[in-house]
């Protein structure tokens, strides 16, 4: 039997559809060593210049070093799938909608490229996640945002649910298999049942009643979507202690030339009430979009410093061709978009050490891997927290009353 390999960038949505992908193989076996494939799939993310030049560089290093045919499927293939394809650098593209005939793509002899439908729905229930001790679980797809700057939802499509049944009995399944914690993602996971006339928040209620749930962790949501009745879970045991929220930008001035649908002033008092009831907090964040002169500069950091943050996943502004904010002047020069970034990333590094420091609970932790002879996991902040011990922890929950806060990590012996 031929041998496949799977290489995924990006989000956890990608994750998730990598694992339908591994889970819908009927006549390959999966390899975690690429160096054996015949056949390598590159799951790819677009959301930036770097992520598009990750994945032309992986391509680069496997034409040098492999005989495996490629295929490109993710974000990538419908924004540089074609060019890849005219330059025989990829044997086949296929669209998100055609995973799960994965097969059937690994099988052409003949060079393709097929797009599929940006208006598809999973139908499928994956039952494992290889090489995880988390579960990820994408409940919809697509976003009706339209943010200046972003390219996702011309490859993504619009926001659709999934189906929830299928969502409560692929948890189900995955309980039943040992899994205990749940990521929930998607492209925008926040406008989950807008259209089926439900809401996140009774989901994840619905998913707590699932035998064998431990803990759920939401990918990243809009500030406007941390409803009233989202509000009413916040102190059940279930729900992960840290909520990623995308503010994008701190300052009213560039929210707006962002086309971004939050308000700093309302941000700043959702973050205060989370914070009281003990969350970390991480964000979304850009720096050097067009228009974002040194004194909106200097407000978003002062913005930032008061705002009670823990966690950030920044970038500095990456153009995507055919988005409004591509034609926008004054362009900000790179360099002074990563000093920014650099800035900022240094400040939240500072704010959550102070929070690790400060806190004075027990840590929750499920240990996903074992490193260089230390077992490391995440507790309910989404802290990394490094574990030394002799015995064999991968998968298991420990709870954690005495531990050291260093710069990057917790850190224990048991």
């Amino acid at each position: 039997m031929k041998k496949v390999y799977f290489k995924t960038f990006g989000c956890r949505t990608n994750l998730y559809d990598s694992q339908v992908m591994m889970s819908s193989l009927r006549d390959y076996e999966i390899t975690q060593n690429e160096e054996e494939a015949d056949a390598i799939v590159i799951n790819s993310c677009t959301v930036t210049n770097g992520a598009d030049s990750h994945v032309r560089s992986y391509i680069g290093h496997v034409e040098k070093s492999s005989d495996a045919k490629i295929f490109l499927t993710g974000c990538g293939a419908h924004t540089k799938g074609e060019k890849l394809l005219e330059e025989k650098r990829v044997h086949g593209v296929f669209g998100q909608s055609e995973k799960q005939k994965i097969d059937f793509m690994l099988s052409q002899d003949k060079p393709f490229y097929d797009p599929g439908d940006l208006n598809h729905i999973d139908n499928s229930v994956v039952d494992d996640f290889i090489g995880k001790s988390r579960a990820f679980i994408k409940i919809q797809e697509g976003c009706n945002f339209r943010c200046s700057y972003c390219i996702i939802p011309y490859v993504r499509g619009d926001a659709r649910s999934m189906d929830e049944g299928r969502i409560l009995e692929q948890i189900s399944r995955l309980a039943l298999n040992g899994f205990g914690e749940f990521i929930l993602t998607g492209t925008n996971v926040g406008s989950y049942g807008q259209d089926t006339k439900t809401s996140l928040a009774k989901l994840m209620k619905k998913i707590s009643q699932v035998r064998g749930v431990r803990r759920i962790r939401l990918g990243s949501v809009e500030p406007i979507q941390i409803t009233d009745e989202f509000k009413e879970i916040l102190d059940e045991p279930w729900l992960e202690r840290h909520l990623h929220i995308a503010l994008q930008h701190t300052s009213p001035q560039m929210l707006k030339l962002m086309n971004r649908r939050n308000v700093y002033k309302q941000d700043r008092e959702l973050f205060e009430l989370l914070a009281g009831k003990g969350f970390a907090i991480g964000t979304d964040f850009i720096t050097g979009h067009p228009g974002e002169n040194d004194a909106l500069w200097a407000e978003a950091m002062q913005n930032a410093r008061e705002l009670p943050l823990t966690h950030l996943h920044a970038f500095s502004y990456s153009k995507r061709d055919g988005t409004p904010s591509s034609t926008m002047k004054p362009e900000v020069n790179g360099k002074v978009a990563k000093a920014r970034l650099h800035e900022l990333e240094i400040l939240i590094e500072e704010k959550n050490f102070d929070f690790r420091k400060a806190y004075r609970g027990e840590l929750e932790v499920l240990i996903e891997n074992e490193k260089d002879g230390s077992y490391h996991g995440f507790d309910q902040h989404f802290n990394k927290v490094i574990v030394e011990s002799n015995e064999d922890l991968v998968g298991n929950w420990i709870n954690v009353q005495n531990y050291t806060a260093k710069g990057d990590s917790n850190y224990v012996k048991l």
